[in-house]
C-alpha cells in the first residue's frame, strides 16, 4: 500500500489524509469506550462470582456439619454407653444407615484402616478397603478422610462419583472420628450444583457484555460504511490503474533479472572460462619440461593442475544454472532433461521426465518462468523431502471451449511431505513455495501443491496459453 501511495497525485493524497483523519479518532474512541466496558463488566463479574462462591461454600458448610451433628446425636447414646463390642457398633451403624436427605445425601461409616462398613448410595463397596483409592488427580481420597476425622474432625474436599449421574465430581465433605469403635462418620455434599450455577451466572455476564459490544460495533460499523463507500467511490479507478501498474512492474523486475543473468552468464563462460584454460595449457607445458629434465615440481604442477580444472568445472558450472544455454537453443524440454539429469547426478536420487507430444512453442517470459520452478522445485527436494524418486512432466491439453490449451508443469517426489497449508500462512517458512507462486503470477499462471505428511508431494504449474497456441506445435517436444 506505501508504494501505491507513492504515486497517488496530490488530491488523491488530500482525500485519503480527510478520510484517515475522521476514521481515526472515530475507531480510538470506539475502542477505547469498548475496553471500558469490557473491563468494568469483567471486574463486576469477579466480584459478584467471590461473593456467590463464598455464601455458596459457607451455607454448603454449616449444612454438612449440622449434618454430621444430627446423625452422631442419633448414636451417641450408645457410644456413650462405654460398649465397644462388635454388636453394639454394628446397631450402631444400623441406625446411621436409616438416615438420608435427598437424592444424593447420605452417610459413610468406615473403620480407621479404610474398610467400607456403611455405604447407602454404593452397596456394592461394603467389605472393601479402600485405604489406596485415589481419584483422578492421583489424590488418596479415603486417607484424606481419615487424617482429617483423626484430627478432630473438619472439611475435605475430594472427586467421588455421583450417585444419580454416574460421573465423578467435585464433593465437599464433613468427618468426625469415634475412636473408641474405631470408626469415622461423614457425609458430603456435591458441588457441582455450584459451577452449574457459577457457569450460568458467566454466560449471563458474557451476555450483557456481548450485546453492549454488539451495539458499538454496529455504530462503527455504520460510520465505518459510510467512510468506506466514500473512499471506494473515490479511489476504485486509481486503484485499478495502479495494480496493473504493479504488475507490470513485477514483471519487467523478473525480465531484468533475467536479462542480468543472461550477460553474467555471458561474462563468465568469455572471459573467465577462457583464461583458465590458457592457464592450464602453460600448466601442461610446464608439467611436460620438467618430465624431461628440468626441476620436478612436479607434485605442486599437478597439484595446481587439478584446481585450476576443478575450478573450471565451477565456473562452467555456474554459468549453466545462471542460464542454461540449451533454454534459449533447444528449448525447455531439452533444458528441463538436462537440468533433471545434472540434479539426479549430484542428489543420488533417482529421477524421469516425460514430455508430451503437444507442448506447443513458448515464449521468452514462459520458459525462463518454468524453468525456474523446476530448479526451485527440484532444490527443495533435495533439502527437504528426503525421497528416493521424483517423476517431471510437461504436458499441455485442450484446455477449457474457447480459452485455449493449458501447459502444465507437474513435479512429483516419494519424500516425507508436509502440511502445504501451514506453510503457506507461516511467513518464516515456505520462502520456495512462495518464490513459485510469484513467478507463476507474473506470467499469468497460477501453481497447485498437493502434500501430506508422509505421502509425498506433487506441484502443478499450470501456465494458459490462450487461442492462439493451438494444439498440434511440436517444435520442442522431441528436444
Amino acid at each position: 500500500m506505501m508504494f501505491r501511495l507513492g504515486g497517488w497525485s496530490p488530491a488523491r493524497r488530500l482525500r485519503a489524509k480527510f478520510v484517515l483523519l475522521a476514521l481515526l479518532p472515530l475507531l480510538g474512541a470506539l475502542g477505547l469506550m469498548a475496553l471500558t466496558v469490557a473491563h468494568q463488566d469483567h471486574e463486576l463479574a469477579e466480584r459478584e462470582r467471590v461473593l456467590v462462591l463464598q455464601t455458596y461454600m459457607n451455607a454448603r458448610r454449616v449444612e454438612l456439619r449440622h449434618y454430621v451433628d444430627l446423625a452422631v446425636s442419633t448414636v451417641r447414646p450408645l457410644y456413650d454407653s462405654g460398649q465397644t463390642d462388635p454388636a453394639t457398633r454394628q446397631q450402631a451403624i444400623q441406625r446411621l444407615a436409616s438416615l438420608d436427605y435427598g437424592s444424593d445425601g447420605y452417610f459413610f461409616v468406615y473403620d480407621l484402616d479404610g474398610e467400607v462398613l456403611m455405604h447407602s448410595r454404593q452397596p456394592e463397596l461394603l467389605g472393601r478397603n479402600l485405604w489406596n483409592l485415589r481419584d483422578p488427580r492421583g489424590q488418596p481420597t479415603i486417607q484424606q478422610l481419615i487424617a482429617q476425622a483423626r484430627q478432630g474432625g473438619g472439611y475435605v474436599e475430594y472427586l467421588w462419583q455421583k450417585p444419580s449421574s454416574g460421573k465423578m465430581v467435585p464433593k465437599l465433605g464433613y468427618v468426625v472420628a469415634l475412636p473408641r469403635w474405631h470408626l469415622m462418620l461423614g457425609t458430603g455434599l456435591y458441588l457441582d450444583d455450584m459451577d452449574d450455577t457459577l457457569t450460568q451466572l458467566d454466560q449471563q455476564v458474557r451476555g450483557n457484555i456481548s450485546a453492549t459490544l454488539w451495539w458499538m460495533l454496529g455504530i462503527a460499523g455504520l460510520a465505518l460504511l459510510c467512510l468506506s463507500v466514500s473512499g471506494l467511490w473515490l479511489n476504485l479507478s486509481e486503484q485499478r490503474i495502479a495494480d496493473q501498474k504493479l504488475r507490470l512492474l513485477a514483471q519487467r523486475l523478473v525480465r531484468s533479472q533475467e536479462d542480468e543473468r543472461a550477460r553474467l552468464a555471458r561474462e563468465l563462460h568469455d572471459g573467465s572460462s577462457q583464461t583458465l584454460v590458457s592457464t592450464k595449457l602453460l600448466l601442461e607445458s610446464a608439467l611436460h619440461t620438467v618430465q624431461h629434465g628440468g626441476p620436478p615440481p612436479e607434485h605442486s604442477l599437478r597439484q595446481a593442475l587439478a584446481r585450476l580444472g576443478d575450478s573450471l568445472t565451477e565456473i562452467r558450472r555456474l554459468s549453466h544454472r545462471l542460464r542454461p544455454a540449451m533454454l534459449d537453443r533447444l528449448g525447455l524440454p531439452a533444458a528441463l532433461e538436462r537440468l533433471v539429469a545434472e540434479w539426479s547426478e549430484a542428489s543420488g536420487v533417482a529421477a524421469q521426465v516425460f514430455v508430451g507430444p503437444q507442448v506447443p512453442e513458448l515464449g521468452e517470459e514462459i520458459k525462463t518462468a518454468l524453468f525456474r520452478v523446476a530448479q526451485e522445485a527440484l532444490a527443495n527436494v533435495a533439502k527437504h523431502a528426503a525421497a528416493s524418486q521424483v517423476q517431471l512432466s510437461l504436458l499441455a491439453d485442450a484446455g477449457r471451449p474457447g480459452a485455449g490449451p493449458t501447459l502444465h508443469l507437474q513435479i512429483s517426489d516419494d519424500g516425507r511431505g508436509f502440511e502445504a497449508e501451514r506453510l503457506h500462512h507461516d511467513p518464516q517458512q515456505g520462502i520456495g513455495l512462495r518464490n513459485i507462486r510469484e513467478r507463476m503470477a507474473a506470467v499469468g499462471g497460477s501453481v497447485e501443491f498437493l502434500s501430506a505428511p508422509g505421502q509425498g508431494t506433487q506441484l502443478d504449474a499450470q501456465v494458459p496459453l490462450g487461442p492462439g497456441a493451438a494444439p498440434g506445435l511440436n517444435q520442442e517436444s522431441e528436444g
